[in-house]
């Protein structure tokens, strides 16, 4: 494949998305400790939701793929799921005595807390018969999280649409979303998700999340740089110090827009939503990284992940205001 083949498939506008819808709950009003909380929000959460409602205020055709509880909060985030128009027909109710990912979320920086819940996680139960079903060849691109990796059957389950994917030539992005805490082992993880980043298109992740794949935090960025060899697009995150794009032979540096922002949470999906988005709406891939990280700001200035995810007006406004710094390194 190369840039080119998998920037022309993000553009035929037809996106299946592998990994976590959850809840995320904030107490209220924001700058509230959980301890000291009486009252929350709920809100729809899980990476690759939040990255679907990203997405689709971008115009993305989105289908989520992933299994939720049978249980109110299962069906909450099917409902928040309607409301912002990521289609949810492939999701199974998972009926055993697992539960969907939930999260209390503090819309605060100092001593921020969230505390996350994942123990038996429905998502985790992505079994391979919903990778039958899911008629993967109808989809003109696949976005993953490597959360979906972590555990069985899911792991299984998607390194077999990896497996299809690649033979029916539709390109994979993979978001790293290294959670540690869902994995029996780093070198478990790193042995994992190398083995998925071979089937992939466009890999990205932050300097931490590269230094589990290399197996060293002083060799992320030249394994980053490395993959680019075999993969189209590789993003490497720094946080402050901006980001580090490999593709078609070039390293592309990029600042950050400074915010002062609320909470930690909801960029790196807001920064891989807008990104596709952004190439869906053919800006070239220099302008999407820009706005990619424009909305990342936008994110953790507000409370929540998916009701904060900006359209495309509300960034392009945000960029005329604000400038983009030269980052580091």
């Amino acid at each position: 494949m190369s840039l080119e083949f998998l920037i022309s498939k993000i553009q035929k506008n037809n996106f299946l998305l592998i990994g976590r819808a959850g809840v995320d709950i904030y107490p209220d009003p924001p700058g509230t400790k959980t301890e000291n909380a009486n009252n929350y929000v709920t809100h729809l959460g899980g990476s690759s939701a939040n990255m679907g409602v990203q997405l689709t205020k971008y115009g993305g055709l989105c289908s989520l793929l992933t299994r939720v509880s049978n249980d109110a909060l299962g069906k909450f985030a099917l409902n928040q799921l309607d409301h912002y128009g990521v289609k949810r027909n492939l999701i199974k109710l998972e009926d055993n005595e697992s539960r969907i990912s939930f999260a209390i979320v503090e819309s605060t920086l100092e001593d921020h807390q969230s505390i996350i819940y994942r123990h038996k996680a429905a998502d985790l139960f992505l079994n391979k018969n919903d990778i039958e079903n899911s008629n993967i060849q109808n989809y003109q691109c696949i976005l993953i999280t490597g959360t979906s990796l972590a555990a069985e059957p899911s792991r299984s389950a998607l390194l077999y649409a990896l497996e299809i994917a690649k033979e029916k030539n539709i390109p994979v992005i993979m978001d790293i979303d290294y959670r540690p805490y869902t994995w029996e082992s780093a070198d478990k993880a790193k042995e994992i998700y190398n083995l998925a980043s071979d089937y992939c298109s466009g890999i990205i992740g932050n300097d931490d999340e590269f230094a589990v794949l290399s197996g060293s935090y002083k060799d992320g960025l030249n394994y980053a740089k490395k993959k680019s060899s075999n993969c189209d697009l590789v993003i490497y995150k720094m946080g402050e110090k901006g980001s580090i794009t490999f593709a078609d032979s070039e390293k592309v540096k990029k600042g950050i827009f400074p915010v002062k922002p609320l909470k930690p949470t909801g960029a790196g999906d807001a920064f891989m939503g807008s990104l596709i988005g952004a190439l869906l709406k053919n800006y070239d891939l220099q302008k999407a990284i820009e706005i990619g990280s424009a909305a990342a700001a936008i994110v953790v200035t507000k409370v929540g992940c998916a009701p904060a995810m900006p359209d495309l007006d509300e960034v392009l406004n945000f960029m005329k205001s604000n400038n983009i710094n030269k980052g580091d390194k």
